[in-house]
């Protein structure tokens, strides 16, 4: 699952990407849309605008942006900055590639296999997704019964 941090900022360049070129865009009008903490939202902020992505302006009619097009910052790299990797289990992150423990050799593994094969279909829908494109909302699963479990 994402960290809360993650979703954090996703919700928060969206946000940006909303407001692209208006003007920067303060942080408690940031914080108050989307439900994020202010401190937590000063930090994450703080990190992107290191990273290049985001502009900090000063002053009272300061606030943030978008250092890049809508268009050109993907879902991937945002996950990637704060969360490391997009790989549900060590093993098979790409860049992050850890052992796990208490498992398989991994040439033995194909749980392993089944990440990998994952954890690259998933990269590559992140990574063709960018901050510009629409994204579909879904109705809530409020009051949906749940699937009952096979076997």
């Amino acid at each position: 699952m994402l960290s809360q941090k993650t979703r954090y900022t996703i919700r928060a360049f969206q946000h940006l990407a909303d407001n692209w070129q208006q003007g920067p865009v303060r942080l408690d009008a940031i914080a108050t849309a989307q439900n994020i903490p202010r401190k937590f939202l000063t930090v994450i902020l703080s990190e992107m605008v290191r990273e290049g992505l985001v502009i900090s302006h000063r002053g009272r009619e300061g606030g943030y942006e978008l250092g890049l097009s809508p268009i050109d910052i993907r879902y991937g790299d945002i996950i990637r900055l704060t969360r490391g990797s997009l790989a549900l289990v060590p093993c098979a992150a790409r860049n992050a590639h850890e052992h796990c423990s208490n498992c398989l050799p991994e040439a033995e593994c194909r749980l392993r296999g089944l990440m990998l094969t994952l954890r690259d279909e998933m990269a590559a829908m992140l990574d063709r997704v960018s901050l510009a494109d629409p994204i579909t909302l879904e109705p809530s699963f409020e009051g949906v019964e749940p699937l009952p479990e096979a076997g």
